[in-house]
């Protein structure tokens, strides 16, 4: 194999190794064996299984992400919600993300990392998306980030992954209405590009 596809081997590996055994019991050699490598290959692109696990898991959490910019607040948290229920709803995610969260709580090292990545996605993905509401009108300046990320990003994790039932469409349209209704959105101001120009009068 080449080098690319080995490293794409190795982590297609740890996904179906984690959710065949779990954090707990996963071993280097196994992700190793299941990937058709050496162990030497593993560790030569990561020094450790909480780096590799990692890694991939953020790697993943970003795989293919759309830009969200619609337009508006409510069509970007539409189009987010979409993309976040495709994506946990995954054989490998619904398996993989509850067993790696209650590993975290025995294991303070591995809650620190995941912590401190997971934060960082969604300041990375909720923060564009309030700042770009903010600059088109729709939130005020000084909305508190942190608070707007966790309205965004809360709901919908319960619902999937702790009361782990499925959302409808509908279901979907009415959470965007409500978060943006919670961080008092108003109407989107339409981009320049979108509004008439009068012509000159006749």
């Amino acid at each position: 194999m080449l080098r690319g596809e080995i490293t794409t081997a190795i982590r297609k590996a740890l996904m179906q190794e984690l959710a065949a055994v779990g954090y707990g019991r996963l071993s280097i050699e196994a992700v190793a064996r299941r990937a058709g490598v050496s162990k030497t290959a593993v560790y030569r692109r990561w020094s450790s299984k909480l780096e590799l696990v990692l890694e991939t898991v953020v790697a993943a959490a970003g795989n293919k992400l759309p830009a969200l910019d619609t337009g508006s607040l409510r069509g970007d948290l539409s189009l987010l919600f979409q993309v976040v229920t495709h994506a946990l709803r995954h054989p490998l995610a619904s398996q993989i993300i509850p067993d790696l969260l209650a590993e975290a709580a025995r294991n303070p090292t591995l809650d620190q990392a995941l912590q401190q990545v997971l934060r960082s996605k969604q300041q990375e993905i909720g923060g564009r998306l309030v700042e770009r509401a903010v600059r088109r009108g729709e939130l005020p300046a000084g909305v508190d980030l942190d608070a707007a990320i966790d309205l965004i990003v809360g709901p919908l994790y319960w619902r999937l992954a702790i009361v782990r039932a499925v959302p409808t469409d509908a279901y979907l349209e009415a959470l965007a209405e409500a978060v943006a209704t919670g961080l008092a959105a108003a109407p989107a101001v339409p981009r320049q590009r979108d509004v008439a120009v009068p012509g000159p009068a006749v």
